[in-house]
């Protein structure tokens, strides 16, 4: 009888703790987008605050991208640079990997407002 007791703890805690690790691991979506030039910050955009879907332009000598934002997701919708990867890589939102245009040294990089600069490994 003690024996079972012993073992429904265990298990009891087992899946408290796994509960409590998969609410603080959980990841939440970005909030902001930052958008950078040659590694300088143009604008940050907080992805949820727009009333509706909207674009604008960043150009620089090297050429002109076309970013969208909508419903909680950014992306470079046009970009006049040679191999079109940004455009191909689509919506990003959550977290995800930024978006690069190499030709026009564009970067978007998705975050959490006020979220340290740091990943995982370097805490």
């Amino acid at each position: 009888m003690k024996s079972n007791r012993f073992w429904v703890i265990v298990l009891c805690g087992v899946l408290l703790g796994a509960a409590v690790a998969a609410v603080m691991l959980r990841q939440r979506p970005a909030n902001e987008a930052c958008v950078y030039q040659d590694g300088v910050l143009i604008e940050c955009l907080d992805l949820f605050a727009a009333a509706g879907p909207y674009s604008f332009t960043v150009e620089s000598e090297a050429g002109v991208n076309v970013i969208a934002v909508e419903n909680g997701r950014i992306r470079v919708s046009e970009a006049d640079c040679p191999d079109g990867f940004c455009v191909r890589q689509g919506w990003i939102g959550g977290g995800t990997a930024p978006i690069v245009c190499l030709p026009h040294r564009l970067v978007i990089k998705p975050g959490k407002t006020g979220a340290p600069d740091v990943d995982a490994v370097s805490r």
